[in-house]
């Protein structure tokens, strides 16, 4: 039988010890293949370099797990060295996206005990790497690096202590007080709130919450709270039924009950794209025998669909309902305007 390297012996022992066995002298020596010298060694790298809690069983007569001091949290890992390639790749992947994906720094302090860990698995800086596995791990980090990118649009700043105060509240099921920018009318408002959910949608964070001073269910932009404090009063809890049918059953982020179906054809070229999008989870869609693509989506307001309409223009058509289509119109109308272009009705 070849002989085992340190990383596959110590992946056993690990394994074994995980297992819950007790694992004799006699039996490591012979399924090892190793010196009495060399096991010696090998246990001694996982309690003191692994911080494995390995204790002798004399009454057993062999080396078990601590099962004490692993429920008060006692952790130990193996170090990136007997990662495959594979796994070392989706490490270093985990890790990038960490480090990227939070263009804010909103989640950062939260982020970095993470980030720290994966450093850990990976045996960053560890005493027992090789030259050789240290830079391969290098090597595929600089790949990832330079491989991947992450970039955010429209992503607002969020203030890190009022998303606590939220993230707080809404956790511990109690009420908040929020001084709120409301940006369609340009006003500051005071709202006392029970949180209900946060919503990570385009970049943005939304906080959905019953409104104590509407009587209501409202979203609320998380980034335009300008003051947020956790009361001593007990949130109500809304149904997520109630939830989804005031606050998701519309297109985006705008709420409402009374929904209607927008009718949206594109071209056979622009087909190609909008046909594998997710616009609303219960759009509906197909290809025309011409090569255009029909879609069917739900909306109770029509600001963000407007929007994204918009995106698609001259290569989209609203078919209906004629009160969108007209507001469509409307905008583009304006916008000619507004280009200095005139528009013959």
């Amino acid at each position: 039988m070849a002989s085992m390297s340190q990383t596959e012996r110590l992946y056993k022992l690990k394994s074994w010890l995980d297992a819950g066995r007790c694992l004799t002298k006699a039996t490591l020596l012979e399924e090892l293949g190793i010196s009495a010298a060399t096991l010696k060694r090998d246990l001694a790298h996982l309690r003191d370099r692994m911080n494995a809690p390995i204790e002798f069983d004399r009454e057993r007569k062999g080396w078990r797990l601590d099962r004490q001091a692993a429920v008060v949290g006692t952790q130990y890992e193996l170090p990136g060295l007997w990662f495959s390639a594979e796994e070392i790749h989706a490490l270093l992947t985990m890790q990038y996206l960490l480090a990227h994906l939070d263009a804010g720094g909103l989640l950062r302090p939260h982020i970095a005990p993470l980030a720290a860990r994966l450093d850990k698995l990976l045996g960053a800086g560890a005493g027992s790497k090789t030259g050789a596995s240290a830079r391969l791990n290098s090597e595929v980090s600089r790949e990832v690096a330079r491989r991947i990118r992450v970039q955010t649009v429209g992503a607002r700043k969020v203030h890190l202590p009022h998303f606590q105060a939220i993230g707080t509240a809404l956790l511990q099921r109690r009420r908040l007080h929020i001084d709120y920018h409301g940006r369609g009318r340009n006003e500051r408002r005071e709202r006392e709130v029970s949180p209900q959910r946060l919503i990570h949608y385009r970049d943005n964070w939304y906080l959905d919450a019953w409104c104590h001073v509407r009587r209501g269910l409202r979203s609320f932009a998380v980034d335009a709270v300008q003051a947020a404090r956790v009361l001593d009063r007990a949130a109500i809890d809304v149904a997520d039924s109630e939830l989804d049918a005031v606050l998701g059953a519309g297109y985006g982020i705008f709420a409402g009950r009374k929904v209607q179906w927008a009718t949206l054809r594109f071209t056979p070229e622009r087909a190609r794209w909008v046909a594998a999008e997710t616009w609303h989870p219960k759009q509906r869609g197909r290809f025309e025998a011409d090569g255009s693509f029909l879609l069917e989506l739900p909306y109770a307001d029509t600001r963000e669909l407007v929007m994204d309409i918009l995106r698609h223009v001259p290569e989209v058509e609203v078919v209906g309902p004629v009160g969108l289509r007209e507001v469509v119109a409307a905008k583009l109308r304006a916008g000619v305007e507004k280009m200095g272009g005139r528009v013959t009705p």
